[in-house]
């Protein structure tokens, strides 16, 4: 981030932390703000991020991630203001188990992928709600939306491989340009990442010219000896894994510091985050009615913006920054970013090196470096491991209290990942919409007719939308396939909200 002085705007406040039990042991903490949220006086907002990051600097240069597509892989995207544009976001297939609903279909009735599509490309098409209104890191960008999650967030391995392959196979077709997939997901599987079929699928990517950014999760100080300190696919070292910094409310980074929820290995680990970037307190794009806004009032600022964090927000940082680096070298190779990334990233004394990777992103300093030369990393994995190691802990369930694990799809198809491995690494495992033998159509999606799934005014609207809409009741029992599973049939009973990398949706305490 550099040297810039003190953070104007910069505001007292009150910590308090509190220990959330989870999956995962995360640190939360709260901010006692003043009256009534406004922007300007937030130095949290996306106005300070990109100020503080560097990426006003690139937009100054000319640099606004115009014509980069970014493929977000997570719980869809809600036309709200700042995603709304005509041409914003495009619907690649929605392959959750929500697509047999036609009130869901498409939409983040979760609310996580809205928030992170925010963060990566975000663009009030007019300046409202102050700080010059709101912007992603690459307010020119646009976002490729491939649905997993549902509307509780519940998702399985399989479903995320099945969308970054169809990312893979459809980045370059007329009218796309996908060079960046932001997965802010990751599960816990402590299988090598050499074998791992989730991992494998993201370095394919990588492989055929996509930039990975991943999540590193929010596992905080492993303490585990065997334990992989990042999630799955983060600790593939071939992709691009980040972490979380607290700025404090100031854009000096003398200040700056890794949060306990951040993961960071013991000392010797032989992976650890390539990168930080701001993740805690972040102003998002709140979904109104949404499961997070029901179910997390404490992220509530106003009735636009949602306050969050965690790995998954920086991961979006990044993507956005990626979307940037992509329009001024649009050959560069992922590796490339990468390295001109990590190259130019601040290291923050006194911070464990093992929780900064390179150091804390910093944009200002990239936009001044050469493009390294390409300098990709030899890997020799194979993708033969076991999809229900790359579960980890996370898994869907039925209401009888059938678990859906082992080497079988959400289809109930089984899975062999050599097979898959193979048709990976040609970037051929979808077949129009057929993958691992069974028709993914969710609303008769075919391959080639994607690109008519754009929004429309009448759709969704943001006042007549109610928890109602996605509740389990309004899923359709058997459209799906009568004979395999139904979208009301999985749930994320035991399924760990944790797996979107999101530390906490953790917003002011106005008045």
């Amino acid at each position: 981030m550099g040297d810039c002085g003190t953070r104007k705007g910069a505001l007292a406040r009150t910590v308090t932390t509190a220990l959330i039990a989870s999956v995962l042991a995360t640190l939360f903490v709260g901010v006692s703000w003043g009256a009534s949220y406004s922007p300007d006086s937030d130095p949290y907002s996306m106005a300070n991020t990109t100020l503080g990051t560097g990426a006003q600097a690139w937009w100054n240069a000319g640099y606004t991630g115009k014509g980069v597509d970014v493929a977000v892989i997570d719980s869809g995207v809600a036309p709200v203001a700042g995603l709304d544009a005509p041409g914003k976001v495009v619907n690649g297939p929605d392959l959750s188990l929500d697509s047999q609903s036609a009130s869901l279909r498409y939409l983040d009735a979760y609310g996580h992928g809205t928030f992170i599509a925010g963060l990566i490309a975000g663009k009030d098409s007019s300046l409202l709600g102050g700080a010059s209104g709101y912007r992603g890191m690459a307010p020119d960008a646009r976002i490729v939306s491939l649905k997993v999650g549902a509307a509780d967030g519940a998702v399985d391995v399989s479903q995320v491989i099945a969308a970054i392959d169809w990312v893979v196979q459809h980045a370059h077709d007329p009218g796309l340009n996908i060079r960046v997939i932001n997965l802010s997901y990751g599960t816990n599987s402590v299988q090598d990442p050499s074998v791992d079929p989730l991992a494998y699928a993201a370095e394919q990517a990588w492989k055929h010219g996509i930039v990975v950014v991943a999540a590193g999760g929010n596992y905080g100080f492993q303490t585990q000896r065997n334990a992989p300190a990042l999630a799955d696919p983060a600790y593939d070292a071939s992709l691009l894994a980040v972490g979380s910094i607290d700025t404090m409310g100031t854009l000096a980074t003398s200040d700056d510091q890794v949060p306990s929820f951040s993961p960071w290995p013991k000392r010797g680990a032989t992976r650890s985050v390539d990168l930080d970037a701001p993740g805690v307190h972040l102003q998002g794009l709140r979904v109104p009615n949404s499961f997070i806004d029901v179910n997390h009032p404490e992220g509530y600022l106003d009735s636009r913006y949602f306050r969050g964090s965690g790995t998954s927000q920086s991961a979006a940082i990044v993507s956005g920054a990626a979307a940037l680096i992509l329009q001024k070298y649009p050959n560069a190779t992922p590796d490339q970013v990468k390295d001109l990334l990590t190259g130019s990233a601040t290291y923050l004394n006194g911070q464990k090196s093992q929780a900064q990777g390179g150091g804390e992103l910093n944009l200002a300093a990239a936009l001044s470096a050469p493009l390294p030369a390409d300098s990709p990393a030899a890997a020799d994995d194979k993708g033969t491991g076991s999809l229900e190691l790359a579960r980890g802990v996370d898994h869907l369930t039925a209401p009888d209290g059938t678990v859906l694990s082992g080497e079988q799809d959400i289809f109930g198809k089984p899975f062999d990942s050599s097979a898959m491995a193979a048709l990976e690494a040609s970037a051929s495992s979808w077949s129009g919409g057929t993958w691992n033998g069974s028709s993914w159509s969710g609303s008769s999606w075919l391959g080639l007719n994607w690109l008519a799934s754009t929004w429309s005014a009448s759709s969704w609207s943001a006042s007549s939308w109610s928890a109602n809409s996605w509740s389990a009741n309004s899923w359709s029992a058997n459209s799906w396939s009568a004979n395999s599973w139904s979208a009301s049939s999985w749930s994320g009973s035991t399924w760990s909200g944790s797996s979107w990398s999101g530390a906490g949706w953790q917003g002011a305490t106005w008045g």
